[in-house]
């Protein structure tokens, strides 16, 4: 499995690694916290962006849309999840919830992206410009939602002819059902690999050794 994730040509891409997500506090929080206490979310965010900067890979952060004052609201069709960003102002630009989280914090030599407005980190924005500037070809996903922003943006690499790889838990969703969709249902159709932190890690291991 190491041989599929050279360090030169491999981004993490973290993917809405907001306060509002992953926070104590955060507006979202509450509804991820089942399920991303029941994988150890945070943890295994953690170990793999360690993992992939040992192995001197590409981190790559990949954020939503910051909510502010008029967004959507002269939209003809903002979608059902729009809509609740528009009531709720999730991730608002200037506020606590709208900052990364404090661990994952961009570093020197990462790419961010510029925010997507709805569920592809790809749609609308320069990802795919910057991964291929860098050379990528093989692209991890990570953060949240597993069933929203991770499955269309995998969906979407896939369609631009990366190799995307899943983590089960390295990532979250509302219930799990959304999670067994995202990775036993609707994963195996796009994504070329559906592992473990602790497998993805051992991997970058080898990958670096």
């Amino acid at each position: 499995m190491s041989q599929a994730y050279d360090p030169r040509h491999t981004a993490v891409l973290l993917v809405d690694p907001y306060n509002d997500f992953l926070s104590e506090g955060g507006k979202i929080w509450p509804r991820v916290q089942p399920v991303a206490e029941q994988v150890g979310l945070l943890d295994h965010l953690r170990s793999v962006i360690a993992s992939a900067r040992e192995a001197s890979m590409r981190v790559t952060i990949v954020p939503h849309r910051r909510w502010e004052p008029g967004d959507y609201e002269t939209w003809d069709h903002p979608n059902p999840t729009q809509r609740a960003v528009m009531d709720r102002h999730s991730f608002a630009r200037g506020t606590w919830g709208g900052e990364f989280h404090p661990d994952f914090q961009p570093q020197p030599g990462d790419i961010v992206a510029r925010e997507h407005w709805a569920q592809s980190g790809f749609a609308n924005t320069d990802l795919d410009f910057q991964l291929k500037q860098h050379g990528i070809s093989h692209v991890v996903l990570i953060g949240l939602l597993a069933n929203t922003c991770i499955e269309s943006t995998g969906r979407f690499a896939m369609e631009l002819g990366y190799h995307v790889t899943l983590v089960r838990d390295a990532t979250a969703a509302f219930l799990p059902e959304m999670m067994h969709a995202a990775h036993e249902l609707n994963g195996p159709t796009f994504a070329h690999a559906i592992t473990t932190t602790d497998k993805l890690t051992a991997a970058f291991a080898g990958a670096h050794a």
